[in-house]
């Protein structure tokens, strides 16, 4: 702006155009510093944990469906010793209020002494944080990039879709909720485990 005016024959100095400008409350429009961070970190707690009783460790995840036209997310929460799941809930879209209504639901079994999650904006962000601190649940995140850290679920979303969603070819969200309930409910109370002694999820988390 200094220059400009200097072209036209205005002869003044940066100082005092910045100085008029801030009276006339004009400013360069620019991204701020971000200094307001809604989330925090937490660390990552199963390191040498055993896991040895349900309601110990709770785990969530989101993955994705696909449909004949467009797509829907899935999200489940998984006890990690008896791996049953406790809720899970779709949506179309990834807003966090998806996510709670499954932790909503969860708690009807119980609250976990330990909540993991992965470093997904829903997981992070204070809405959901707060439902579990509200609870005095510890909260452990995965590190980034690293997907061994919720192994079990990660399995359990490799099984949803080889033996239920890739075979089928849901033609709306109503179809795809109707094969998922069917797949949860063979997972949880008629499959037998070999890692659980050949028993069924249902039995080991109720035992």
């Amino acid at each position: 702006m200094t220059v400009i005016l200097c072209q036209q024959g205005e002869m003044v100095n940066a100082k005092r155009v910045s100085r008029l400008l801030r009276l006339m409350g004009l400013e360069t429009i620019y991204p701020k510093p971000n200094t307001s961070k809604e989330s925090k970190d937490y660390p990552y707690l199963f390191k040498d944990l055993a896991i040895d009783c349900i309601n110990q460790v709770w785990s969530v995840d989101i993955t994705y469906i696909r449909l004949k036209k467009g797509f829907i997310y899935l999200v489940a929460i998984m006890d990690w010793y008896s791996r049953y799941v406790l809720a899970w809930h779709v949506s179309n879209s990834l807003d966090v209020s998806f996510c709670i209504e499954a932790l909503e639901k969860s708690f009807q079994y119980g609250y976990p002494s330990i909540f993991n999650t992965d470093q997904g904006s829903q997981f992070t962000s204070l809405a959901f944080t707060n439902a579990l601190l509200e609870k005095n649940i510890q909260i452990s995140q995965d590190g980034k990039g690293r997907v061994l850290d919720n192994i079990f679920i990660e399995r359990l979303w490799r099984s949803l879709k080889y033996e239920e969603v890739y075979l089928k070819s849901y033609g709306s969200v109503a179809g795809a909720v109707e094969g998922i309930t069917d797949f949860f409910q063979r997972h949880n109370h008629r499959r037998p485990h070999q890692s659980l002694d050949y028993l069924t999820l249902a039995k080991v988390h109720f035992a």
